[in-house]
């Protein structure tokens, strides 16, 4: 008898403890009911999973403060936490889960160059396989839309900006002069080698608040993290020689890089333009070299370059009855060193600095220019991932630049010039991932320059949009602030700075191999610098009255999946622009920027022949000159301009290649722009001359051999 009113105490008991129900509703953030979510008390086996209506119900016998859990796939999780009799007929919404990997990415304005970036439209191995670039990285840029081909000058042109308006970094650190220094109407190449940076960022626009001091277009090169394997690399060129190697010594390495070129051989083979003389071709030594040392959360970096070049020419001028000498000496010295550690509780700190030293020795006639540049870069900036769907990033930085140059006139009378500035800016950013469908990244940049005596704040806004799984819309708003170039500072410390407002509505579409970009824009330009001497000088006037506007639409199409072992893109540009600006009469187009713009790259494996033959087509329409004949200013269209290149990459042996490559190979009749004459004639007609690439064809000529641990690698990997 005790046995059975024991037992029906415990069952009393147990009913009472049972008492307790847990209940809801579960919906999505559109309360739409989400059926099968998975519901339960952490720590125990009491839960439920929602029905059709998004409902669930379940007894406990668990007492005072509890966690609820509610999990879904494809929904990021939710947990609450209170007593227990107070979680009944709750209202729970969850949040759908963030995909890395198809989720949407800002990307209006940017163009990636990284094997690892989702966003990539180009690979970093593209740069040196594009026919017509012979390994030159800007001249790979100058195949995607948004870029003008400004055949004498080389630089990066970008929607309707010129070309000091584009910045480059390495590893985050300013580069002062990314360019090789060289004579008129003979194109620049980049100073560095694409064999040592891993990717490539390209925004033509729009660009983050970390970066600034560029109107128009930022550049970034990422060097290479951790190199795979121990690796020599020779190259025998018809212009010159490189050599390379890589050692690594467990988690450090070091990668090196020379080159020499000359161009004698090639002008003594290749008949030029007779508008030049070669009195001693174009000669150059560089140098490069990255150090690496990782740690268990830690990277470090050390990047430094050098480069020497000379040379002399005579070049005919319709001012002068006999050719005029001039001659260049630049020695160029770069530095970099960066670090980055990750700490424990997701921040991430970056950290580094970088300086350059660049020298110019030039002569003109019988007068010399001597000029010397100093500048430095220090940036800090602090990140963290607070969670799939927010992160924060903000730092500082400082650049110091200063300019000394000398002119001696042939009088000997030495007049001395310059000018140094200190420039501090703060920015911040976020990116905010509401879900897999809506992003945003908002930021702004303070800066304050103690020369010009200005503080300037620049908003930054984008916002993106996944209207299907392949497709998506990205828009973007900047405003952008440069200090005047040198070549007005030197004279005139007492200017602004330059500012330009970006709108740009973005559609890109990725589908196996596939790439298309359409991109609209507008930019509004105010406070460009205005002079009144034909160039700028001593005894000119400059003011801050200048303006202007660029609106285009920029389309990119690739695709390296439909037709067998063939890889090709299209680009095509329309730009319209006009600005009043230097020593323009009034608003006008300038000559660098040509209405249409289109370029056609193609890349062709023959298995039989081991071999990669490309072919790549630019053309520009005519760009705007002015004739001091007319009456309208800058009213005249020069011819346009073509260009049909090809290479032929053969793998003699799986590590040893040869390489030739035509650039303008059907010969078109180029022309870079006119030189007219000071004064006119006794008809009262300006006199003008033609001024033509001085050679119309380049040839070049290379023999590739890597020796690496694996017997496998190459210069060209995917050959």
């Amino acid at each position: 008898m005790k046995k059975i009113n024991l037992f029906i105490i415990l069952l009393i008991a147990t009913g009472t403890f049972a008492q307790t129900v847990v209940s809801g509703i579960v919906t999505d953030a559109a309360k739409k009911p989400i059926e099968g979510a998975n519901v339960y008390l952490e720590g125990t086996y009491d839960g439920a999973s929602t029905d059709a209506q998004g409902y669930f119900s379940f007894e406990t016998t668990e007492t005072g403060t509890q966690n609820l859990l509610v999990s879904m796939l494809s929904f990021e999780p939710f947990s609450q936490a209170g007593d227990v009799t107070y979680l009944n007929n709750l209202e729970i919404t969850l949040y759908e889960a963030l995909n890395e990997l198809t989720g949407v990415t800002l990307t209006a304005g940017s163009f990636k160059a990284g094997d690892n970036s989702k966003a990539s439209v180009l690979k970093p191995l593209d740069i040196v396989t594009t026919a017509g670039t012979a390994g030159d990285f800007v001249a790979a840029l100058r195949t995607l839309p948004g870029t003008s081909t400004v055949n004498e000058d080389g630089r990066l042109f970008v929607r309707g900006g010129a070309a000091g308006e584009t910045q480059v970094f390495i590893d985050g650190l300013r580069v002062f002069q990314p360019f090789n220094a060289t004579t008129n109407n003979m194109p620049t190449r980049g100073r560095f080698s694409p064999f040592l940076f891993k990717g490539i960022t390209f925004s033509t626009g729009g660009y983050s608040a970390e970066y600034g001091q560029a109107l128009s277009s930022v550049l970034l090169l990422n060097t290479t993290d951790i190199p795979d394997q121990e690796k020599t690399d020779i190259s025998i060129m018809s212009v010159g020689a490189g050599l390379g190697h890589t050692e690594i010594w467990g988690k450090k390495s070091l990668s090196i890089n020379t080159s020499y070129t000359n161009l004698g051989p090639y002008q003594f083979l290749v008949l030029s333009d007779q508008d030049m003389r070669w009195n001693k071709p174009y000669e150059s030594v560089a140098g490069e070299a990255v150090f690496r040392s990782q740690g268990e959360s830690s990277m470090f970096k050390f990047y430094t370059g050098f480069n020497h070049s000379n040379v002399e020419v005579e070049q005919q001028d319709i001012n002068f009855e006999e050719y005029v000498p001039y001659g260049l000496k630049n020695n160029n010295f770069y530095l970099n060193s960066s670090y980055k550690n990750y700490f424990e509780n997701e921040w991430t700190l970056t950290s580094g600095a970088s300086i350059s030293i660049d020298k110019n020795n030039v002569d003109i006639l019988e007068n010399s220019i001597d000029s010397k540049e100093v500048a430095a870069h220090l940036k800090t900036k602090l990140g963290k991932k607070f969670s799939n769907r927010f992160q924060l990033m903000f730092g500082a930085e400082y650049f110091n630049q200063q300019f000394d140059e000398q002119y001696t006139d042939s009088n000997a009378d030495v007049f001395s010039y310059g000018f140094k500035d200190h420039l501090f800016s703060g920015f911040a950013e976020t990116d905010i991932y509401l879900s897999n469908q809506f992003a945003m990244k908002l930021g702004g940049r303070l800066e304050k320059s103690n020369l010009l005596d200005q503080i300037t704040f620049s908003p930054r806004m984008a916002l993106a949009y996944k209207s299907s799984e392949k497709g998506q819309f990205s828009l973007a708003y900047g405003d952008f602030y440069q200090n005047p170039w040198t070549e007005y500072l030197k004279f005139d410390q007492n200017l602004e700075t330059e500012k330009t407002s970006h709108y740009i509505l973005n559609y890109q579409f990725l589908d196996n191999g596939k790439t298309f970009r359409a991109e609209a824009y507008y930019k509004n330009y105010d406070q460009l610098v205005k002079f009144d001497t034909e160039m700028p000088q001593f005894n000119s006037i400059f003011n801050n009255s200048g303006g202007g506007y660029a609106s285009g639409l920029d389309i990119f199409w690739r695709d390296n999946k439909s037709i067998g072992n063939l890889d090709y893109w299209v680009s095509y540009s329309f730009l319209d622009t006009q600005r009043n600006y230097r020593n323009f009469k009034e608003k006008a187009t300038p000559n660098f920027a040509p209405k249409h713009s289109l370029s056609l790259v193609t890349k062709y494996w023959i298995e039989d022949l081991r071999s990669q033959v490309g072919i790549s087509y630019n053309y520009g329409s005519g760009r705007m000159y002015n004739d001091p004949n007319k009456m309208e200013f800058q009213s005249q269209k020069a011819k346009a301009y073509n260009n049909l290149s090809v290479n032929w990459a053969y793998l003699l042996s799986q590590q040893k290649i040869l390489y030739f490559s035509i650039s303008n190979v059907a010969g078109f009749n180029n022309v870079n722009g006119y030189q007219y004459a000071n004064t006119p004639n006794d008809m009262g007609t300006y006199e003008r001359r033609t001024i033509r690439p001085n050679a119309d064809t380049f040839f070049f000529v290379g023999f590739f051999w890597t020796i690496s641990q694996d017997k496998k690698s190459n210069q060209l990997d995917n050959l």
